[in-house]
């Protein structure tokens, strides 16, 4: 029985989306973002030598078609990507009304979002106040810090010395559909402050804002670290996904990084979170060597966008790219007669662009096991359905197979 592995390179985007312009960061449209195409281009203009350095160089997805799929996505030039497609290849547009994260992957998994996401949209006293005194509430405490639109690492350098010594969560938002709540692990407690975002889910959800985030930290002041144990609790998706399709039919499923947060472990039969991206590949080779017939294996890489994407550094997100380029590599040579795997993005988040919001963008679908196959433009919910052909299942929702 056939295995079937997605990859989600998180914001790695093709450009080319035909709704760019109805998207913005700030006041300046999305219209020409390209996440791939303009770090290509910044590396051949010697402008991303940071760590590395010349053309952008992704040998093993390119060979599967990840500079074709980029140019059929928006018609833009990609320098260093250049090679014939050998793999399965083309891009593919969403739908949802959404560059986020959640939107994102339930569509490409099936579902795409039957909502309007509520945003936060004032950079400063950002909840309302019935909102805020919920937390305090919950929390236990007289007021909240924070309470806008921040850095993740800027507001707890901002903020960590007065957290601690008062004893209120840091709250702060950005420009997607989260409320984030930062503390400390030990002055504030891990524990209480997932406790205090599991309760707050709820009536947050039901504004459908997509996600409520814990955010702890350690050190001291002038040293305040984020750790690993951030947890996402994120609103359920709509409708059963390809997860939930694939486990209902008595296949294993293996979710690597935060695929469990972002479908709230529905459909998820193992989980495989780490540290880092690194930690995460090292479960994902260990999955292709070991997970049995008929396995359903969906990962995703957070660090492209967490780490460069946001942060507007090219030259740290062409050496990420680089990086996961080997690691693909390893990953193809090693699948079973059989196998697919599938490369993709879930939204956009170009280095070069103008504020630090995500993009909106086509994004690739390259693959391997299938031999050459050009597929065109798809949809974002046709990944799923041609997953689902390939494990034997019935697909539900819109979307249809390219296999």
């Amino acid at each position: 029985m056939p295995r079937a592995f997605l990859v989600v390179m998180d914001s790695v985007g093709a450009g080319g989306a035909p709704d760019a312009g109805e998207f913005f960061n700030g006041d300046i449209p999305d219209t020409g973002a390209n996440t791939l195409a303009h770090i290509a281009r910044a590396c051949a203009a010697g402008q991303a030598e940071q760590g590395r350095s010349g053309p952008l160089a992704l040998p093993n997805l390119d060979a599967l078609g990840l500079g074709a799929a980029v140019r059929l996505a928006s018609g833009d030039e990609t320098p260093g990507l250049a090679a014939r497609p050998q793999g399965l290849w083309g891009a593919a547009t969403e739908v949802s009304r959404g560059k986020d994260t959640p939107s994102g992957h339930w569509e490409l998994a099936g579902v795409p979002v039957p909502w309007e996401w509520h945003y936060f949209t004032d950079p400063v006293d950002s909840f309302p106040a019935d909102l805020v005194a919920e937390v305090c509430r919950l929390a236990g405490t007289e007021e909240i810090l924070g309470n806008c639109h921040a850095s993740g690492t800027e507001i707890i350098a901002r903020l960590g010395e007065e957290h601690i010594r008062t004893g209120w969560p840091i709250c702060y938002t950005s420009a997607d559909s989260v409320f984030q709540i930062a503390a400390h692990e030990e002055h504030f407690g891990l524990h209480r402050l997932h406790a205090l975002c599991e309760a707050l889910a709820p009536r947050l959800h039901e504004m459908r804002v997509g996600r409520v985030i814990a955010r702890p930290f350690t050190g001291g002041l002038g040293d305040f670290r984020r750790t690993p144990n951030r947890h996402d609790y994120a609103i359920a998706p709509p409708a059963p996904t390809l997860l939930d399709w694939a486990q209902d039919a008595g296949h294993q499923t293996h979710a690597v990084g935060k695929i469990g947060d972002i479908f709230s472990m529905r459909g998820v039969g193992e989980l495989h979170k780490g540290p880092d991206d690194a930690a995460l590949m090292t479960h994902l080779h260990r999955l292709v060597a070991e997970a049995p017939d008929g396995a359903l294996v969906f990962a995703n890489f957070v660090e492209f966008d967490s780490l460069w994407g946001h942060r507007r550094d090219v030259a740290g997100y062409a050496r990420a790219l680089e990086w996961f380029d080997t690691e693909a590599g390893r990953l193809i040579a090693a699948l079973r007669p059989g196998d697919l795997m599938i490369f993709t993005a879930d939204h956009g988040n170009d280095p070069t662009w103008t504020g630090g919001d995500h993009t909106r963008e086509r994004v690739p679908v390259i693959g391997a096991g299938q031999g050459l196959r050009p597929i065109g433009q798809v949809a974002y919910a046709d990944v799923a359905a041609s997953i689902a052909a390939h494990l034997g299942l019935t697909p539900q929702g819109p979307g249809r197979s390219f296999l």
